[in-house]
């Protein structure tokens, strides 16, 4: 039995510590938020926050969790970054079809954590392997930008 810290509540998995964080999330846990692209750590879908830095959950054993804190998209929202992060996605539209977009939230808001102020440079390295379809780089850009700004 493997015990984890949730968005600030414990939860419990009868689950293989080989298995990827993003399956016990998903589906053992329910939280369908986070999800899975392509399966290798490429492409930044499947990523979460562990104790604050932005990790890829479909290539991080459970077992390897340990005592540190996960933040998924159903939790961001209640950090003070993801929050502003959130906010602005919705005020510039930045979301197109969505799928990549918890992802995305979740890379921004790490960085936004780390980096209030962050340039071009800043923004390109932490978003650098989320990859969105729909080609919303730009808006995803300008997205942390506003929310560094407010």
């Amino acid at each position: 039995m493997l015990e984890f810290t949730i968005n600030g509540e414990k939860h419990q998995a009868d689950v293989p510590p080989d298995m990827p964080l993003l399956w016990v999330l998903r589906d053992v846990l329910g939280m369908t938020g986070t999800k899975f692209g392509c399966g290798i750590a490429q492409c930044g879908a499947c990523t979460v926050h562990l104790d604050g830095v932005a990790v890829r959950s479909c290539q991080l054993p459970a077992g390897r969790v340990g005592d540190r804190a996960i933040t998924t998209i159903e939790g961001v929202g209640n950090t003070p970054a993801g929050a502003k992060i959130q906010k602005a996605w919705i005020d510039l539209e930045v979301i197109q079809c969505g799928y990549c977009q918890p992802g995305q939230i979740m890379s921004a808001a790490a960085l936004l954590a780390s980096n209030p102020a962050p340039d071009d440079s800043d923004i390109d390295a932490a978003m650098a392997g989320n990859i969105c379809r729909c080609g919303t780089y730009v808006r995803i850009r300008e997205g942390i930008k506003h929310a560094a700004r407010s």
